[in-house]
């Protein structure tokens, strides 16, 4: 069995620094798992997602098992370095590690991952940006505690829902406008009185007022290409892809 296929990012990152994106395809998963769901909170066979997660590592060469997270929908960053002799990371939203062979993963069937490295590979972040998780801060977060000045940061925007799929009732819209009046932009209203959102705008607006302007990445729609991604508001009962970072010695 062949590994998951992958997108890799395209984005200057320095010498040393590795990022990838699996799709759904490859693995040993069966329906609706199928075939490389890395999630082992979904319901899938627990035999299928550590077979799924072997072919990943090996696929990849990792140099260990990445730090799965307790993906809680929140804005709370794992320092991987701190915990590391701790066990697993446990209940947070985004990791953060300037020791190499330590890799930051996010699970994801819709919600955006956003990856973060440092201009001169001295660290890297992820963090899983769903909506509740934009509006809560989770990227100021996960900026704060990659340490490095917000201009020396680069940013990718991997595989998410996009605008013309996910719709939104109003809540969901204020709690963005609430903190910047300016987001307005990113929701367009549609005839069922809902909004249409944009997360990668969300997502660029937010990092822009951080002050990280290197942003890549971005434009895919999880919901309209079932031959390559998992999409929870598409599917319900489906499995999840990985967006993972790390630095090489």
């Amino acid at each position: 069995m062949s590994g998951p296929d992958l997108i890799v990012p395209d984005w200057p990152a320095p010498p040393g620094i590795r990022a990838a994106f699996t799709l759904r395809t490859g693995g040993v998963s069966r329906p609706p798992f199928d075939g490389c769901n890395i999630a082992a909170h979904v319901g899938d066979e627990p035999r299928a997602v550590a077979g799924n997660r072997a072919l990943l590592r090996t696929s990849l060469g990792l140099p260990a098992e990445p730090a799965w997270l307790e993906q809680v929908h929140g804005h709370e960053v794992a320092d991987l370095d701190e915990q590391a002799s701790h066990g697993p990371p446990g209940r947070a939203d985004a990791a953060v590690t300037r020791i190499p062979g330590r890799i930051c993963a996010i699970q994801v069937a819709d919600c955006m991952p956003v990856l973060l490295a440092a201009a001169d590979g001295s660290a890297v972040g992820a963090a899983h940006a769903g909506w509740r998780g934009l509006a809560g801060g989770v990227l100021e977060a996960t900026v704060r505690a990659m340490k490095t000045p917000p201009a020396e940061l680069l940013a990718w925007l991997g595989p998410a829902i996009g605008p013309a799929h996910f719709e939104v009732g109003e809540e969901v819209r204020a709690a963005f406008l609430a903190a910047d009046a300016g987001a307005a932009a990113a929701f367009t209203a549609n005839p069922r009185g809902r909004w249409q959102c944009d997360l990668y705008a969300l997502a660029r607006r937010r990092l822009a007022a951080l002050g990280v302007s290197s942003v890549h990445g971005g434009g895919w729609c999880t919901y309209a290409d079932p031959g390559r991604f998992f999409s929870y508001r598409r599917d319900g009962r489906c499995g999840r892809m990985a967006a993972l970072t790390w630095r090489v010695g």
